[in-house]
């Protein structure tokens, strides 16, 4: 789901900052930028994303800039630089001229001056914490994002079961106006007209337009989607599954129809499921 953390920690060896940018997905994918002094820890950064995330789009960038007023420690390379020098004398010599090498020559030769490379150890250690800080920023800013999420599902779920109260309150007066448009078109058909027939006709057809069993089955599905609303474990693939039936219902509703009342409530129904299966794929 959608959050983002940024965590910095300063001190006399430089700065570090861990950013942490997740969107929804429907697995976990992860993009990590180390710099290259942290480039060890890499496979630390990704090993404690998977651990502690479950879904989503991550991206991880994590940078160290040593302190300008950190020492640096210059090594001069003494053999490469007796080199030089004597290799000046004996060019000089060729040339029958007096040759005095520049110190400042000779350390711009390359490799007379190294920089002796920095141990890491310590600031890997904070890098290490401040990637476990940043992580529980980003776990709190998803679930802050979960929380308001879940409002907007539970919101589409209490007009879904709405709608199944009209389906449930609409089908006596449905089954009564197909009754009497069946027997008018019967008595069209025949003047002697059988009620046996008309009430075996009735009785076929109302077991056709039953939807009883897909009301009670969307009210379950619905009264599961609550539940799981209120876990603490990822739910969102769960969800995912239960939008999935849900759909199916709704669609079962919609073939069944023979009321331009109760083909509105499958369609509301459909939009509302619609918006819950956007809403979710934001959820771990």
């Amino acid at each position: 789901m959608t959050a983002f953390s940024r965590i910095e920690h300063r001190d006399e060896q430089g700065e570090l900052i861990c950013e942490l940018r997740s969107v929804n997905h429907r697995y976990l994918e992860l993009s990590v930028r180390v710099s290259e002094e942290l480039r060890s820890l890499e496979p630390l950064v990704r090993e404690r994303l998977n651990k502690r995330l479950g879904r989503g789009k991550v991206d991880c960038s994590f940078r160290f800039s040593p302190s300008a007023n950190a020492a640096a420690n210059m090594v001069v390379n003494e053999r490469l630089a007796q080199q030089i020098i004597q290799a000046a004398y004996q060019i000089g010599a060729l040339l029958h001229e007096s040759v005095s090498p520049k110190a400042m020559e000779i350390m711009h030769w390359p490799r007379v001056l190294e920089v002796e490379k920095q141990d890491m150890t310590p600031i890997h250690g904070k890098a290490a914490a401040l990637l476990d800080e940043a992580i529980d920023s980003l776990i709190e800013s998803r679930i802050r994002e979960g929380r308001r999420l879940a409002e907007l599902v539970a919101q589409r779920t209490s007009a879904m079961r709405i709608e199944v109260e009209k389906v449930k309150l609409l089908m006596p007066r449905v089954l009564e106006s197909v009754r009497n448009r069946l027997k008018a078109r019967l008595a069209e058909m025949s003047e002697d007209l059988d009620e046996g027939r008309l009430e075996q006709e009735m009785a076929l057809l109302a077991q056709r337009l039953d939807v009883d069993e897909e009301m009670d089955r969307l009210q379950t599905h619905l009264d599961e989607v609550d539940s799981v609303l209120g876990r603490d474990d990822p739910v969102g693939r769960r969800l995912d599954f239960l939008m999935q039936e849900l759909n199916r219902e709704a669609n079962t509703l919609a073939s069944k129809s023979n009321d331009v009342e109760l083909t509105r409530v499958a369609v509301e129904l459909k939009v509302l499921i619609e918006q819950i299966r956007e809403q979710i794929q934001n959820l771990e």
